[in-house]
């Protein structure tokens, strides 16, 4: 059974952290939703190509591999560029993503999620941990999206099943391509991490496809879309469309906007990856902002290993100077801890921590 599937069945929600707000008919931000924000969450914009940008690779560069490991190690989050996967196909992803989100809530909420699924239409499930709401709505997709869609457009739904499935095997086979990278940059192979790529040559890896959507706010000074949070998963591809939001957090900088670049994707590092490379590659901590003038869409990839392996960092990485940080453990077990503790699961599956508490 998939890892995510049967984490959120151990961890179920409560519905009213499930159905969003009819963002289209509120025209005053409410209390449920009005954050008290400080300034830090509200840097001013920088120069988007500055020193102090994020990292764009061109994954035709000779030198992509160096800059990937750079990137990983310093950021925890970078952008691609020529990565292969087609332009209409993108524009085909944003249409039929924005074309979902424009439904009339009532219309939206027959493709809602259960309390203990992980497809279907609701809010971020880290809404959880904070006690006011986010300006934000998601559809979770794996595989096939057909049954939720069927619900949403009884007689006009082959098209947004057809891209959404032609996308998942595009940006599956990218992931895979980039994952490869970052294990090179690192000096590992594939007898290093036998789990990617097998030798029999069948995929087993595991991922979640979730389309955001950020609506125009009345009030985003004190809004927040999605709060502060890193990715479970080995790593995530995010499309973003050219309305900007996402900000990640740097070391001693602070918030620093990942500005969209057009046919860019970005790449986040996420816990299982700073696990597995033993703590050389950051998990890139990130929120998104709202605005009161554009509505903001992104498609985000989730990727995580097969759901019988244990990650830790191979022998390669590690010595008596320096062994493994982490416990070996599964993508499953990693989300039952982020289910319960949220941000501060890494800490709690420390090697000192476990041998602490023994």
């Amino acid at each position: 059974m998939n890892s995510i599937s049967e984490s959120f069945k151990s961890n179920p929600v409560n519905l009213d952290r499930i159905i969003p707000l009819d963002f289209k008919a509120v025209l005053k931000l409410p209390d449920s939703h009005t954050w008290s924000l400080s300034t830090a969450d509200h840097p001013p914009t920088t120069d988007p190509f500055g020193a102090g940008s994020v990292p764009v690779i061109d994954l035709t560069d000779p030198n992509a591999v160096l800059l990937t490991r750079h990137a990983c190690e310093q950021w925890g989050v970078f952008q691609v560029t020529n990565h292969g996967i087609p332009v209409d196909l993108l524009i085909e992803l944003e249409f039929q993503t924005r074309r979902l989100f424009s439904l009339p809530l009532d219309q939206k909420l027959l493709a809602v999620r259960s309390p203990e699924a992980f497809t279907g239409y609701g809010l971020a499930r880290i809404s959880t941990f904070f006690p006011k709401l986010m300006w934000s709505e998601g559809f979770s997709i794996t595989g096939s999206p057909m049954e939720h869609a069927r619900q949403l457009w009884p007689h006009d739904h082959t098209k947004f099943c057809d891209v959404m499935e032609e996308y998942q095997r595009e940006i599956g086979d990218l992931t895979e391509r980039i994952l490869g990278l970052m294990l090179g940059s690192l000096g590992l192979t594939r007898d290093d991490v036998r789990w990617f790529k097998p030798k029999d040559g069948r995929k087993h890896s595991q991922a979640l496809l979730h389309l955001n959507s950020y609506p125009v706010c009345p009030d985003p000074s004190q809004a927040m879309g999605l709060a502060p949070h890193t990715d479970s998963s080995l790593l995530t591809l995010l499309h973003q469309s050219s309305t900007g939001g996402l900000q990640v957090l740097r070391d001693n900088v602070g918030w620093v906007p990942v500005h969209p670049i057009a046919g860019a994707l970005v790449v986040n590092t996420g816990d299982l990856m700073h696990i597995l490379s033993n703590g050389q590659f950051k998990s890139a901590m990130h929120q998104v902002l709202v605005n009161e003038t554009h509505h903001r869409i992104s498609i985000a990839y989730f990727y995580g290993p097969p759901g019988d392996v244990n990650i830790s960092p191979p022998t390669k990485l590690t010595n008596h100077k320096h062994p493994p940080l982490y416990r070996p453990v599964t993508w499953k077990e990693y989300l039952d801890a982020k289910a319960m503790h949220f941000n501060k699961a890494l800490d709690l599956i420390r090697n000192d921590v476990h041998i602490a508490n023994r």
